[in-house]
Protein backbone atom coordinates (compact mmCIF):
# COMPACT_ATOMS: atom_id res chain seq x y z
CA UNK A 1 0.00 0.00 0.00
CA UNK A 2 2.35 2.19 -0.85
CA UNK A 3 0.28 4.71 -2.72
CA UNK A 4 -1.50 5.63 0.78
CA UNK A 5 1.03 6.27 2.36
CA UNK A 6 2.48 8.85 -0.26
CA UNK A 7 -1.03 10.15 -0.45
CA UNK A 8 -0.41 12.56 2.54
CA UNK A 9 2.54 14.26 1.16
CA UNK A 10 1.04 14.40 -2.29
CA UNK A 11 -2.02 16.12 -0.94
CA UNK A 12 0.12 18.51 0.97
CA UNK A 13 2.29 19.11 -2.43
CA UNK A 14 -0.90 20.09 -4.30
CA UNK A 15 -2.34 22.27 -1.84
CA UNK A 16 1.02 24.13 -1.72
CA UNK A 17 0.90 24.32 -5.32
CA UNK A 18 -2.26 26.10 -5.33
CA UNK A 19 -0.90 28.19 -2.37
CA UNK A 20 -3.31 27.36 -0.02
CA UNK A 21 -2.39 27.15 3.79
CA UNK A 22 -4.42 24.98 5.83
CA UNK A 23 -7.08 27.25 6.83
CA UNK A 24 -8.53 28.34 3.22
CA UNK A 25 -8.62 24.99 1.95
CA UNK A 26 -10.37 24.04 5.13
CA UNK A 27 -12.79 27.12 4.71
CA UNK A 28 -13.37 26.40 1.07
CA UNK A 29 -13.87 22.50 1.28
CA UNK A 30 -15.98 21.69 4.74
CA UNK A 31 -13.34 19.40 6.49
CA UNK A 32 -11.08 20.91 9.31
CA UNK A 33 -7.54 21.98 8.99
CA UNK A 34 -6.72 19.37 11.88
CA UNK A 35 -8.31 16.81 9.90
CA UNK A 36 -6.55 18.13 6.43
CA UNK A 37 -3.20 18.18 8.37
CA UNK A 38 -3.49 14.92 9.93
CA UNK A 39 -4.11 13.34 6.32
CA UNK A 40 -0.99 15.49 4.72
CA UNK A 41 1.18 13.96 8.18
CA UNK A 42 -0.03 10.56 7.66
CA UNK A 43 -1.62 10.45 11.09
CA UNK A 44 -5.41 9.98 9.94
CA UNK A 45 -6.69 7.46 7.21
CA UNK A 46 -7.93 8.98 4.19
CA UNK A 47 -11.90 8.17 2.77
CA UNK A 48 -13.65 9.64 -0.02
CA UNK A 49 -15.90 11.19 2.29
CA UNK A 50 -12.70 13.40 2.86
CA UNK A 51 -11.05 13.07 -0.20
CA UNK A 52 -13.66 14.60 -2.67
CA UNK A 53 -14.54 17.63 -1.38
CA UNK A 54 -10.22 18.23 -1.08
CA UNK A 55 -9.63 17.20 -4.29
CA UNK A 56 -12.60 18.84 -6.36
CA UNK A 57 -11.31 22.38 -4.27
CA UNK A 58 -7.61 21.93 -5.44
CA UNK A 59 -8.90 20.94 -9.21
CA UNK A 60 -7.18 17.32 -9.11
CA UNK A 61 -8.73 13.59 -8.92
CA UNK A 62 -7.99 11.18 -6.18
CA UNK A 63 -5.53 9.30 -8.55
CA UNK A 64 -3.49 12.42 -8.45
CA UNK A 65 -2.82 12.00 -4.78
CA UNK A 66 -2.55 8.16 -5.17
CA UNK A 67 -0.40 8.04 -7.75
CA UNK A 68 0.27 5.38 -10.20
CA UNK A 69 0.33 1.81 -8.48
CA UNK A 70 3.25 0.93 -10.83
CA UNK A 71 5.37 3.78 -10.82
CA UNK A 72 3.91 4.91 -14.40
CA UNK A 73 5.74 8.45 -15.25
CA UNK A 74 3.36 9.19 -18.07
CA UNK A 75 0.95 11.99 -18.23
CA UNK A 76 -2.42 10.34 -19.10
CA UNK A 77 -4.73 13.36 -18.80
CA UNK A 78 -7.49 14.23 -21.54
CA UNK A 79 -6.80 17.10 -23.66
CA UNK A 80 -9.01 20.47 -23.43
CA UNK A 81 -10.90 21.72 -26.63
CA UNK A 82 -12.16 25.47 -26.18
CA UNK A 83 -13.17 27.17 -29.10
CA UNK A 84 -10.75 25.66 -31.47
CA UNK A 85 -7.37 25.86 -29.07
CA UNK A 86 -6.78 22.47 -28.17
CA UNK A 87 -4.71 22.44 -24.75
CA UNK A 88 -2.85 19.15 -24.28
CA UNK A 89 -1.27 18.25 -20.35
CA UNK A 90 2.02 17.92 -20.15
CA UNK A 91 2.35 17.95 -16.59
CA UNK A 92 0.39 15.97 -13.75
CA UNK A 93 -2.13 18.64 -12.12
CA UNK A 94 -0.34 18.23 -9.40
CA UNK A 95 2.65 20.38 -10.80
CA UNK A 96 3.10 22.91 -9.23
CA UNK A 97 3.76 24.98 -12.60
CA UNK A 98 1.16 23.14 -15.79
CA UNK A 99 2.48 22.80 -19.01
CA UNK A 100 0.43 22.58 -22.53
CA UNK A 101 0.84 21.99 -25.56
CA UNK A 102 -1.26 24.63 -26.49
CA UNK A 103 -3.12 24.72 -30.76
CA UNK A 104 -4.13 27.57 -31.61
CA UNK A 105 -6.37 28.19 -34.71
CA UNK A 106 -6.40 30.43 -37.45
CA UNK A 107 -7.98 33.76 -36.89
CA UNK A 108 -9.32 36.27 -39.10
CA UNK A 109 -9.54 38.91 -36.62
CA UNK A 110 -6.67 39.28 -33.63
CA UNK A 111 -8.97 38.42 -30.07
CA UNK A 112 -9.27 41.41 -27.90
CA UNK A 113 -6.11 41.50 -25.43
CA UNK A 114 -7.26 40.41 -21.87
CA UNK A 115 -6.38 40.74 -18.14
CA UNK A 116 -6.13 38.34 -15.45
CA UNK A 117 -3.71 37.47 -12.57
CA UNK A 118 -0.85 35.22 -13.65
CA UNK A 119 2.75 34.63 -15.61
CA UNK A 120 2.99 32.89 -18.91
CA UNK A 121 6.08 31.54 -20.02
CA UNK A 122 6.07 30.08 -24.28
CA UNK A 123 7.94 28.46 -26.83
CA UNK A 124 6.65 28.15 -30.43
CA UNK A 125 6.81 24.49 -31.84
CA UNK A 126 5.10 25.68 -35.47
CA UNK A 127 3.45 28.19 -37.52
CA UNK A 128 3.72 31.81 -36.52
CA UNK A 129 2.20 33.30 -33.49
CA UNK A 130 1.15 37.29 -32.45
CA UNK A 131 1.57 38.33 -28.87
CA UNK A 132 -0.09 41.41 -28.52
CA UNK A 133 1.43 42.64 -24.72
CA UNK A 134 0.31 46.19 -24.38
CA UNK A 135 0.47 48.29 -27.26
CA UNK A 136 3.43 45.77 -28.97
CA UNK A 137 2.72 43.15 -31.58
CA UNK A 138 5.40 40.33 -31.62
CA UNK A 139 5.40 37.91 -34.15
CA UNK A 140 7.31 34.60 -32.82
CA UNK A 141 8.17 32.15 -35.07
CA UNK A 142 9.60 28.36 -34.88
CA UNK A 143 11.90 28.11 -31.81
CA UNK A 144 11.14 31.64 -30.32
CA UNK A 145 9.91 32.08 -26.92
CA UNK A 146 8.39 34.33 -24.84
CA UNK A 147 7.26 35.23 -21.04
CA UNK A 148 5.14 37.83 -19.62
CA UNK A 149 2.67 39.00 -16.92
CA UNK A 150 -0.70 38.04 -17.53
CA UNK A 151 -1.69 41.45 -15.78
CA UNK A 152 -0.50 42.96 -18.67
CA UNK A 153 -3.19 43.56 -21.32
CA UNK A 154 -2.32 40.54 -23.84
CA UNK A 155 -3.96 38.41 -26.56
CA UNK A 156 -2.38 35.31 -28.09
CA UNK A 157 -3.22 34.13 -31.73
CA UNK A 158 -2.17 32.24 -34.59
CA UNK A 159 -0.63 34.30 -37.94
CA UNK A 160 -0.69 33.30 -41.57
CA UNK A 161 -3.94 30.98 -42.00
CA UNK A 162 -2.25 27.85 -40.21
CA UNK A 163 -2.58 26.87 -37.06
CA UNK A 164 0.45 27.84 -34.48
CA UNK A 165 1.38 25.23 -32.06
CA UNK A 166 3.07 26.05 -28.66
CA UNK A 167 4.79 24.80 -25.38
CA UNK A 168 2.91 27.06 -22.71
CA UNK A 169 3.85 27.05 -19.18
CA UNK A 170 1.05 28.74 -16.72
CA UNK A 171 1.26 29.28 -12.72
CA UNK A 172 -1.63 28.67 -11.19
CA UNK A 173 -3.97 31.79 -11.61
CA UNK A 174 -2.97 31.45 -15.72
CA UNK A 175 -3.74 28.31 -15.67
CA UNK A 176 -7.13 28.28 -14.41
CA UNK A 177 -7.77 31.45 -16.83
CA UNK A 178 -6.64 29.42 -20.36
CA UNK A 179 -7.84 26.26 -19.95
CA UNK A 180 -11.27 26.46 -17.91
CA UNK A 181 -12.57 30.25 -18.56
CA UNK A 182 -11.35 30.81 -22.62
CA UNK A 183 -14.25 32.57 -24.15
CA UNK A 184 -16.67 32.77 -21.00
CA UNK A 185 -16.17 36.02 -19.44
CA UNK A 186 -13.63 39.33 -20.20
CA UNK A 187 -11.20 38.27 -18.15
CA UNK A 188 -9.81 35.31 -19.64
CA UNK A 189 -7.63 34.87 -22.75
Amino acid sequence: MKELEALGPRLRALRHARGLTLDQLAEASSVSASTISRLESGKRQASLELLLPLTRHLGARIDDLLGSPDGDPRVRRPSIHKEGHVFAPLTAESAPLQTYKVTYPPVTEVPAPRVHDGYEWLFVLSGRLLLRLGETDTVLTKGEAAEFDTRTPHSLSALGGRRAEVISIFNESGVRMHTHALGSTASDS
